[in-house]
C-alpha cells in the first residue's frame, strides 16, 4: 500500500508523542514514588527510637525473644503499615512480626542501617527487605544498647507488605483509569489536530505533486499540459508557493527550448539542403570539366585547355570559400572560437582593410574613403575577427553598390565608444526584408549578380563575431539611397579625431 506524504508525517508525529508520553508518565509515576517514599521515611524517622525508649523490652536490653515477637505482632496489629526485626549487631534477624515462613531472609544489611543512624541527609534511605531477597524499601531503625552495650538493632519496614498490595491494587486502578482517560482524550485531540495542521501545510506539496505527475504524463510539452494547473503565488513566505513558481518557470523555459530545438532542427535541415544545392552547382562543373580535360585531352587545343583549367580552379576556389563559410559558421555557432583581444590602433586595420579593397573599387568606379583621414584613438578587440567583418561589410557594399557610387569607412565617438560606419550609396535593402539579412542563408531580392556564387552566410558570420566582441551589428537601408551597417568598440585612449 502506497503512503502519502502527509499519512508518512501524520504516523511520525503520533509515534513520537506516545513515546513523549510514555516517558513523561514514567518520570513522573518515579518521582512520585521517590517523594512519597522520601516523606514517609522522614515522617517515621524516630519511631524505631521511640519504641526502643519506651518499651521496657528494649530500653533494658533483649532477654526474652518470644515476648518481643509477641509485642511486634501487637504493634503490626495496631500499625499493619509496619514490620518490625529484631537484629544482632551483624545484622542477624533474631525475632520478627510476620507470619511464620514469609521471611526469607536470614541477616539485613548493616551499612543503611548505620547511614540512616548517623548523619544520614540524602532521603530516601533503603534497606534489605526480608520477606523479598534483592528487594530494598524504606524503614526507620535505632540501637539497642545492654549496660551501654550494643545488643541489637530494631529495623521497622515502613510500607510493609500488606500495605503494598492494598496500594498496588488501587494505584492499578486508578493508573489505568487515568492512563486509558489521557490516552483516549489526548490522542483524539492529538490526531484531531495533526490532521487540520498536516492537511493545511502539506495540501500545497500535494498539489505540486500533481501537476508534475500532469506534466511528465504530457511528456512536458506544455500544449499537452491540462490548464488545471495550480497558480502559485511568487513573492507568498510559503517555500511550497515559492518552488511551484520556480517549477512552473522551468517548465516554460523547457517549452521554449523545446520551441527554440525545434526551429533550430528546420533552420539546420534547411539550411543543409540548400548548402547541398550551392556546393553541387561548383562541385558539378568542376567535375564536368576535369571529366572533359581527361577524356578530351589529345584532341583539345591549348586554348581550349586553358578555358577548361581556368573554370575548373574558379569552381575549386568557389566551392573552397562554400566550404571555408559553412565551418567557420558552425564553429561560431559551436562557441569554439577563441579571441586575442589587445589594443591597437583603429585608423591603421581601416585603411589597411580600405587598400585591400582600393583596385576592385577602382575598377568599378567606385570611390572607397576612411572619414576622418587620420586618428589616433586605440580600441581594444580582436585584430583578426574585426578585420574579417570589415572585409566582409566593405565587400558586401562593394558589390551593391553601382558604378560612380561611394563607400565611406566613417569613425566617431558615441557614448564613450568608437563608432564605425561602413556607408554605401548602393542599392538599398527593402524593409521587408532588412530583418531577415542576418539569417544564415537568406539573400535579399535586389541582390547583385557577379562571378562568385555566394551561399549567403557573410552576414550571420559578421554578427556572431561582432558579437563574441560584446557588440552589436545593425543596420540601417533605404531602397534606391544606400545602406549602413555600424557597430561600437571599446575605446583605450587616443587623441582628437582629425579630419
Amino acid at each position: 500500500m502506497k503512503i502519502c506524504f502527509y499519512q508518512r508525517l501524520a504516523i511520525s508525529l503520533v509515534a513520537v508523542f506516545m513515546l513523549v508520553m510514555i516517558a513523561c508518565f514514567y518520570s513522573t509515576n518515579e518521582l512520585q514514588k521517590l517523594t512519597q517514599q522520601e516523606a514517609e521515611q522522614k515522617l517515621h524517622l524516630g519511631l524505631a527510637e521511640h519504641l526502643v525508649q519506651d518499651n521496657p523490652l528494649l530500653k533494658e536490653g533483649v532477654y526474652d525473644y518470644d515476648a518481643l515477637g509477641n509485642l511486634f505482632h501487637t504493634l503490626m496489629i495496631l500499625g499493619p503499615n509496619f514490620e518490625f526485626y529484631y537484629l544482632d549487631p551483624q545484622g542477624k534477624i533474631l525475632t520478627y512480626s510476620a507470619e511464620p515462613g514469609k521471611v526469607k531472609a536470614n541477616k539485613v544489611d548493616i551499612a543503611p542501617i548505620k547511614h540512616l543512624i548517623g548523619d544520614g541527609k540524602s532521603f530516601p534511605i533503603e534497606g534489605d527487605d526480608p520477606r523479598q531477597l534483592g528487594r530494598h524499601k524504606i524503614f526507620s531503625a535505632a540501637p539497642v544498647y545492654n549496660d551501654n552495650k550494643l545488643q541489637g538493632y530494631l529495623y521497622v519496614i515502613i510500607g510493609g507488605e500488606r500495605y503494598d498490595s492494598i496500594l498496588a491494587n488501587l494505584q492499578n486502578s486508578q493508573s489505568m483509569r487515568e492512563i486509558a482517560l489521557f490516552m483516549v482524550v489526548g490522542l483524539t485531540l492529538l490526531l484531531i489536530a495533526l490532521l487540520v495542521m498536516f492537511k493545511y501545510f502539506t495540501t500545497p506539496l500535494r498539489r505540486l505533486s500533481d501537476d508534475m505527475e500532469k506534466v511528465r504524463e504530457a511528456d512536458f510539452h506544455r500544449e499537452h499540459v491540462p490548464r488545471d494547473l495550480a497558480v502559485w503565488n511568487k513573492n507568498s513566505h510559503n517555500e511550497v508557493d515559492r518552488l511551484g513558481c520556480a517549477f512552473t518557470d522551468m517548465l516554460s523555459h523547457i517549452d521554449h527550448q523545446f520551441e527554440k530545438l525545434s526551429k533550430i532542427d528546420t533552420q539546420r535541415r534547411v539550411l543543409l539542403a540548400d548548402l547541398s544545392h550551392d556546393l553541387r552547382t561548383p562541385l558539378a562543373s568542376l567535375q564536368g570539366y576535369i571529366e572533359t580535360l581527361a577524356l578530351n585531352e589529345d584532341t583539345l587545343s591549348a586554348k581550349d585547355r586553358k578555358h577548361f583549367v581556368d573554370v575548373s580552379l574558379k569552381n575549386a576556389k568557389n566551392l573552397k570559400h562554400l566550404i571555408d563559410q559553412i565551418f567557420e559558421l558552425a564553429y561560431l555557432e559551436g562557441g569554439q572560437v577563441t579571441l586575442h583581444q589587445e589594443p591597437f590602433p583603429l585608423g591603421e586595420l581601416l585603411h589597411d582593410v580600405a587598400a585591400k579593397f582600393a583596385l576592385d573599387a577602382q575598377n568599378k568606379g567606385i570611390e572607397i574613403r576612411v572619414i576622418p583621414n587620420h586618428f589616433e584613438y586605440h580600441v581594444f578587440a580582436d585584430i583578426g575577427k574585426l578585420e574579417r567583418v570589415l572585409t566582409n561589410l566593405i565587400a558586401n557594399a562593394i558589390r551593391h553598390t553601382p558604378a560612380n557610387g561611394k563607400v565611406d569607412l566613417v569613425v566617431a565617438i558615441h557614448n564613450d565608444k568608437l563608432r564605425v560606419d561602413i556607408r554605401d550609396t548602393g542599392v538599398g535593402i527593402s524593409d521587408k526584408e532588412i530583418a531577415f539579412i542576418f539569417d544564415a542563408r537568406y539573400q535579399a531580392s535586389n541582390t547583385e549578380k557577379d562571378t562568385c556564387s555566394h551561399a549567403g552566410l557573410g552576414l550571420a558570420i559578421c554578427q556572431k563575431l561582432m558579437a563574441l566582441l560584446n557588440s552589436d551589428l545593425k543596420v540601417e537601408s533605404k531602397l534606391g539611397k544606400g545602406t549602413c551597417f555600424s557597430f561600437e568598440l571599446t575605446l583605450v585612449n587616443g587623441g582628437p579625431l582629425a579630419h
